[in-house]
């Protein structure tokens, strides 16, 4: 079991808040249930948001502006002394295009925010240490100055990984062909692998929206209304799946949350919540 500030009597903590209808103030409240943002920023600290960008198809597809202007203004008021948002869009996608056009780009000017896409910097190889199906991977360079990591995932489905939530993430943090080759085969568990190497300090799920069939791009929609935060992947993804099991789908998550292969696989290298004993819910 990984360590994190966001734990209480050996459990990971994950709240789970119904949205308000003040944006803001439902992340500050589900981050503020698991212990604050204090618990992993302090002053000065040099912080990166990783959105969704992976398209320019709207929310719950890629990150609605409107949640990483909130997230963003409060890791700021924390105190951070500096706001990176860095992402990278599937193959042949700009990514200051797909910025541009949700939104992103006007969000981070209104931050201060630097803005960085990947797929205008090089790429440098790096292992994954606790790798078995991918053991190594090419990562865009920025991301070795990208002080501590606060993920922003969408909930949902996904046709090839059965969903997104948080580790499938840093998916978008590796280079374009090197993400092709990983899909040939052994998908989900190499998802695991590579969220191993990058260790992010929070998670704030976005589950207002999601889609509960097809995915990434399109979909069909259900409105959960919720945010969602931890500390560990493997806990908030738990949840993040209920979330969508919930709704009665037909989909690929008509099993055991913990014998999907992502979060299963998950298990196996100790990223962190190994079973529902290993987690605490928050609810608001």
């Amino acid at each position: 079991m990984t360590n994190s500030p966001y734990m209480a009597d050996g459990r990971y903590l994950v709240s789970k808040i119904p949205f308000s209808g003040d944006l803001k103030h439902t992340v500050e409240e589900a981050v503020r249930l698991i212990g604050g943002f204090e618990k992993v920023i302090n002053r000065d600290d040099t912080v990166t948001i990783k959105p969704n960008l992976n398209t320019a198809d709207p929310y719950p597809a890629s990150s609605d502006p409107n949640f990483i202007r909130a997230l963003g203004q409060l890791i700021l008021e924390t105190g951070a002394g500096k706001l990176k948002i860095i992402d990278s869009s599937t193959m042949r996608v700009s990514t200051r295009g797909v910025a541009e056009s949700i939104g992103l780009t006007k969000v981070a000017q209104e931050l201060d925010a630097e803005l960085i896409f990947l797929d205008e910097h090089d790429w440098i190889k790096v292992d994954f240490p606790q790798g078995k199906y991918m053991k190594s991977g090419s990562i865009g360079r920025p991301l070795l100055d990208r002080g501590k990591t606060v993920l922003a995932p969408c909930l949902k489905t996904h046709f090839l990984a059965r969903y997104t939530g948080s580790m499938k993430l840093f998916v978008g943090w590796l280079k374009h062909s090197e993400r092709i080759r990983m899909h040939v085969h052994d998908l989900e568990p190499k998802i695991a692998d590579i969220a191993s190497y990058f260790k992010p300090e929070l998670i704030v799920m976005d589950a207002r929206t999601c889609f509960i069939t097809g995915g990434p791009a399109s979909g069909t929609c259900s409105t959960p209304n919720l945010i969602l935060a931890s500390g560990d992947m493997v806990a908030i993804d738990v949840e993040g799946v209920r979330t969508i099991q919930c709704c009665g789908a037909d989909n690929k998550l008509k099993m055991d949350v913990w014998s999907i292969p992502q979060i299963k696989r998950a298990v196996e290298i100790g990223l962190g919540a190994r079973s529902d004993d290993d987690i605490r819910v928050l609810n608001g």
